[in-house]
């Protein structure tokens, strides 16, 4: 199981502190929300921003999710920054290909993200590339919102998927995560929870991860022994 604390909800005038913190709170990635006012409605931080962080938590692992409209343009500046995983959405039609290909060229692990309006079955055909598949569990671009039940069908098919197929991909959950929908999230399939709001808006980050953990582990108690995967070694696909 993976928890990973999403920067966005954090207090911006205190980036670094706030990584720091993420860092001892016992979680295993931070997840970093790139918004461009494009593809969503809303502009978060840039690369710049994300190398200004690294330093703060170098053995943090940085999940970086793309929400913008051109994300060709970023993968190589957001590599350089510190990303360990790029993810990209399947609302990109003939460019996502591309992407995913471009992504694993730069030694990065490849997630795909599908919005709650998109059919997981678009997710389909790549699944044989991906280290991570995101379910959005709300309609991205702003913090905050209500955990969407009806993407809950979502995960369940994506696991089954997975399960089938013997596939090793990570199914990661983003929007409205606490401790009721981690539980719910859990029992569907998923096995990486994304959390801004209910965890950087606790009085004490470490408490609010391990409760999280804790009630993950009770409705999956086989996400328990799930290792966090090591930093990507580059790969080169020809």
């Amino acid at each position: 199981m993976i928890i990973a604390p999403s920067l966005l909800a954090a207090d911006f005038t205190r980036l670094g502190k706030e990584a720091v913190r993420a860092t001892q709170s016992g979680a295993d990635w931070l997840h970093l929300d790139i918004m461009d006012g494009q593809f969503v409605s809303n502009i978060s931080f840039g690369p710049a921003v994300v190398a200004a962080v690294r330093p703060f938590a170098r053995k943090m692992f940085f999940d970086v999710h793309l929400m913008c409209g051109k994300p060709e343009i970023l993968l190589e500046p957001f590599a350089k920054a510190g990303a360990d995983l790029i993810t990209v959405h399947v609302e990109l039609g003939e460019k996502v290909p591309q992407l995913l290909w471009k992504i694993r060229s730069l030694g990065k692990k490849v997630g795909l993200a599908v919005n709650p309006p998109t059919a997981i079955t678009a997710a389909q055909p790549y699944l044989d590339q991906i280290d991570l598949l995101l379910v959005m569990t709300v309609n991205p671009g702003f913090g905050g919102q209500s955990f969407i039940h009806e993407c809950l069908p979502k995960i369940q098919q994506a696991e089954t998927w997975r399960r089938e197929r013997k596939f090793n991909f990570h199914i990661e959950v983003d929007g409205g995560i606490n401790l009721q929908t981690a539980a719910e999230c859990a029992r569907a399939g998923a096995d990486t929870f994304v959390a801004g709001t209910s965890l950087f808006g606790a009085r004490s980050l470490k408490t609010a991860v391990k409760k999280m953990r804790k009630i993950i582990c009770e409705n999956d108690p086989a996400l328990a022994d799930l290792a966090v995967p090591a930093a990507p070694a580059p790969v080169l696909l020809l």
